[in-house]
């Protein structure tokens, strides 16, 4: 991966993916013993992040700091030349200047595969509109490959807003490719159904689908149930978006019909009452724990790998 775009989990081979995650291993051994290391001392990483972030910004702050590079952090444009007017391809040919790697988000699609254009140095997608977030789905496979290693035939479930989640179609993508033995149940109201590009895409890798808008119709046999939060951002009828925001809500009587082995991820932000607060402190619950302990852990493998030859 040294010098490599990240844009998308469609690029990514099975053997690179494991690369990724051995590298994901180390890191959390190097953090978790001392915390980190200065092998990225020297390298600067610019965060240019057209859209609000906490946990994808910070973490890449966080990862890069463990290593011992630099960054320059902007989350959100509005103090910056963007408010000027500067366009997007001066914005990323001045900070290629400065930096060594980019990331960026932005609230449309392709938007840092084009920025590649305009770049010498390497650039990571986080987030790009409804298109995908190939970082995160790298550690939430990662979770899921760790937490149910050896399982044969493992169920997912996906719930919520699947038509404009970016998290829900990299991490569908990325799950299929590498295990075609995986059942996906894709649970969402009519209208924020998964795409069906991505749905023809699983199928061909011989993925079994059930599409369906009944949470409590499949909670008792999945292994994961992957919730997420209808995205106000994504509507242009806000009353739409009313109408449909707490369609899916988890909590604990629901999860009382669910494995004892089975984990609950999210994105985050839990923005709508998707998922109860109670069940913060259920042991199947990995959103706050151990799915961000390994979003830090992948996310600096991925900056090792980038900046780093070896």
């Amino acid at each position: 991966m040294y010098n490599k775009d990240l844009f998308s989990v469609k690029n990514l081979t099975t053997d690179l993916v494991n690369s990724i995650f051995i590298r994901t291993s180390e890191m959390a051994k190097l953090v978790n013993l001392k915390g980190g290391d200065d092998r990225l001392k020297g390298k600067i990483l610019a965060e240019l992040f057209y859209e609000p972030s906490s946990r994808t910004f910070s973490s890449f702050i966080t990862a890069m700091q463990r290593l011992g590079g630099g960054i320059i952090p902007l989350n959100g444009m509005q103090n910056t030349s963007v408010s000027k007017g500067e366009s997007f391809s001066h914005t990323v040919k001045v900070f290629s200047v400065y930096a060594d790697c980019l990331v960026i988000r932005h609230p449309d699609s392709g938007k840092p595969e084009q920025a590649a254009l305009f770049s010498d140095k390497p650039v990571i997608n986080a987030g790009d509109g409804p298109n995908e977030h190939p970082s995160q789905a790298l550690f939430d496979t990662y979770t899921i490959k760790e937490r149910f290693f050896g399982l044969d035939k493992l169920t997912v479930t996906m719930v919520g807003d699947l038509k404009y989640g970016r998290t829900v179609h990299s991490l569908s993508l990325l799950l299929s490719k590498l295990d075609n033995s995986i059942q996906f149940n894709f649970i969402s109201p009519e209208v924020l159904k998964m795409p069906k590009d991505i749905i023809e895409s699983i199928s061909k890798n011989g993925n079994r689908i059930v599409e369906d808008n009944n949470l409590d119709a499949v909670i008792s046999n999945s292994d994961v149930i992957y919730m997420t939060r209808v995205q106000r951002e994504r509507f242009s009828d806000l009353n739409e978006y009313e109408k449909l925001k707490s369609y899916f809500i988890l909590d604990s009587t629901l999860m009382k019909k669910a494995k004892n082995e089975m984990v609950v991820m999210h994105p985050l932000p839990i923005a709508a009452g998707e998922i109860s607060f109670d069940l913060d402190e259920d042991k199947r619950s990995f959103y706050l724990n151990q799915e961000l302990r390994n979003g830090l852990y992948l996310r600096m493998a991925l900056l090792d790998l980038i900046l780093r030859k070896e």
